[in-house]
């Protein structure tokens, strides 16, 4: 067949098929390439703006709460007065303990008068009442300990570190200023002078305060003083009751969920409701709390024990749900080649799929109690909130004694006026923020630990 005789389509009939290459974009690629490449860009900037709000965030954090980790302590020669201190003058302790803080505040007073004389401090305007409130009353009560705890210091000087007021202290962190001294009541330009020249000659020092993660909470006549001894101890009792109570509980329910219970309505509303109570409000379980064991059963107010009983209601269905998906993760195989080979449906679980499922389960299990410990509403409502100034004894008496939290007492300290509280109250988020990357650190090292590869 030649070209003339080819047969040519025929005006009305349709147009042959376009071929179009795999190797040439369209518009229609393009416009999907292009889409593309966008979502990626939203996607970039959406984690970019959440690393710099984290970043923001922490640096603001730490730049308010370092300072809570450092003190300012006064070194100058005190004279411990026998008819200040000792009136009757038989050294003996029982005596003396009638003798107050503002006795040996007089002390202070008169060492700190001395200390400026004889150094040739000119001072303008430099009142007793300067001097007076130059000291932080923990000073004048650890300068009382030391007497009574060694009587033979009576008639003698010391040169024991004295803590500064809040307001002193301050002036070394940024906080007062010599302009800001002249508008407070509390302080004056003098006072703010007396420091300067005091710390110019090296008998006015700022050093790390082990007393703010050790020593107990304070008034609020002494918030330089303000510790987080009782509320460290308190988070970790309540932790352990959490531990000991949602693990086993919580394991035991979700493998009876997963493994043996019969599929029917009854395991169906209970598996609802156990997701439902993961998404309650934290503090409908703070309300549980006090309507059932403070209430009802009649377990005191602001123990751990309540705290730990509250949030171990909270915790469990985030530890079931973790605890089943962990189970569902493992092959079906494994049961199968286990029941195969003769054992029983008992010996499978716990010999064969539970060790699989474990690095999943301490997983959540922790998780559950890094939740736990962040948790504030419902430790309000039990009472965690009071001012405690006595350490918790050692268990399992010590579940029952009054305690605070951590979250709890960053809540308190936010809530009081001297600026130095809230100070502590940015010091005591750095505390939690630790011990929270450490559980994490935790969940991490045993899920590798305890990881299973088939």
């Amino acid at each position: 067949m030649t070209d003339a005789t080819t047969p040519r389509p025929h005006p009305a009939s349709p147009a042959a098929p376009v071929r179009r290459s795999l190797l040439i974009e369209d518009a229609r690629t393009k416009r999907r390439n292009a889409a593309e490449r966008r979502f990626r860009a939203y996607g970039v900037v959406a984690i970019g703006l959440a690393i710099a709000a984290l970043v923001f965030l922490l640096f603001t954090i730490f730049r308010d709460g370092s300072s809570a980790f450092f003190q300012t302590y006064a070194r100058i020669p005190v004279a411990i007065e026998a008819q200040v201190v000792d009136p009757a003058g038989n050294r003996d302790p029982a005596e003396m303990q009638k003798v107050l803080t503002m006795g040996y505040g007089k002390l202070l007073d008169n060492a700190l008068a001395a200390y400026v004389e004889e150094n040739g401090i000119q001072i303008e305007g430099l009142s007793e009442r300067d001097l007076s409130t130059f000291f932080s009353a923990q000073g004048r009560a650890d300068l009382r300990n030391a007497v009574l705890a060694d009587p033979a210091l009576v008639g003698t000087v010391i040169e024991a570190p004295v803590m500064t007021s809040s307001r002193v202290d301050g002036m070394f962190k940024g906080r007062v200023s010599r302009d800001s001294a002249a508008r407070d009541a509390k302080t004056s330009v003098a006072q703010y002078e007396l420091a300067m020249a005091m710390e110019k000659q090296g008998d006015l020092q700022t050093r790390f305060n082990w007393d703010f993660v050790t020593s107990t909470d304070s008034s609020d006549n002494r918030p330089e003083a303000a510790g987080l001894g009782v509320a460290i101890l308190g988070s970790l009792y309540m932790m352990l009751i959490v531990l000991v109570l949602s693990l086993p509980i919580g394991v035991a329910a979700s493998i009876y969920l997963e493994e043996f219970a019969p599929k029917n309505r009854l395991t169906d509303a209970i598996e609802v409701n156990i997701s439902n109570l993961a998404a309650v409000p934290s503090i409908v379980f703070g309300i549980l709390g006090l309507a059932v064991f403070v209430n009802f059963v009649g377990l005191p107010r602001s123990a751990p024990i309540v705290g730990g009983l509250v949030l171990t209601l909270l915790t469990l269905p985030t530890i079931i749900i973790s605890t089943r998906a962990a189970l569902k993760a493992v092959p079906p195989s494994i049961r199968d080649a286990a029941l195969g080979v003769g054992a029983s449906r008992m010996q499978t679980m716990f010999h064969h799929v539970l060790p699989l499922a474990m690095p999943g389960i301490l997983t959540g299990t922790i998780l559950g109690l890094a939740h736990a410990l962040g948790e504030t509403a419902p430790l309000l409502l039990i009472g965690m909130v009071a001012f405690v100034t006595t350490y918790p004894s050692a268990p399992p008496e010590g579940f029952l004694d009054p305690a605070s939290a951590l979250p709890v007492q960053v809540y308190n300290w936010t809530q009081r006026a001297d600026p130095a509280f809230f100070e502590r109250a940015s010091g005591a988020i750095i505390v939690l923020l630790a011990f929270l990357l450490a559980m994490n650190l935790l969940a991490i090292y045993l899920r590798r630990k305890f990881e299973r590869r088939w």
